[in-house]
């Protein structure tokens, strides 16, 4: 086996065919590995001070480039163009070329798919303003002229909700009547209408 791929490694006749091969097998080998261990939960990143944001973004996960990943992908995709190019027997300066592109491009396809991949992530975290305009339930009888808090069930954040609700009707609303919700008191308190 050993003999095979030493005549293997004689027989390329191009140092620059090579170069691509050493570049190909470790990058190669640690790029599976991060794709197995990304899929069964495990981060082998280290990004460190490598990351360079895209500006922009304020609600999550930036834009990164220059991560470990993209790095690793970007030499896998660079080393098995340059194999490619340069056994059709393309000209080395524009195998270079090509294999450097084909490199960024990857790097920021990589980049994109991490991009995209925490934007699907919930924080969990309840907006209350994203309950205005909607229509729920009476839970708990709310008082008139915002007298005493009550409590009515709202869908919010496709999750069903109980949470307290006072009103400005000048009648109590009662358990099972539907309310519609115009607005929200101090971050934690609906203030809601009798829904007509």
């Amino acid at each position: 086996m050993l003999l095979d791929i030493s005549q293997w490694w004689a027989g390329i006749d191009s140092a620059v065919e090579k170069i691509y091969w050493i570049i190909a097998f470790p990058a190669t080998l640690i790029f599976i590995i991060q794709t197995v261990m990304t899929f069964i939960g495990s981060d082998v990143d280290a990004d460190g001070d490598m990351d360079m944001h895209h500006d922009g973004d304020l609600d999550g996960a930036g834009f990164h480039i220059l991560t470990l990943k993209n790095l690793i992908a970007f030499f896998a995709i660079f080393s098995w163009t340059g194999i490619a190019m340069t056994q059709a027997g393309v000209n080395p300066f524009i195998t270079g070329i090509l294999a450097l592109i084909a490199g960024v491009v990857m790097m920021f396809i990589m980049a994109s798919l991490f991009y995209f991949m925490s934007k699907l992530t919930d924080s969990g975290t309840l907006n209350m303003n994203n309950a205005i305009g909607k229509v729920g339930t009476v839970y708990l009888t709310i008082a008139a002229n915002k007298q005493r808090q009550g409590k009515v069930q709202i869908k919010v954040q496709n999750s069903l909700q109980t949470l307290n609700a006072l009103t400005e009707d000048s009648e109590e609303i009662k358990t099972g009547s539907l309310v519609e919700v115009v607005d929200v008191i101090n971050e934690n308190i609906l203030l809601v209408k009798r829904k007509r």
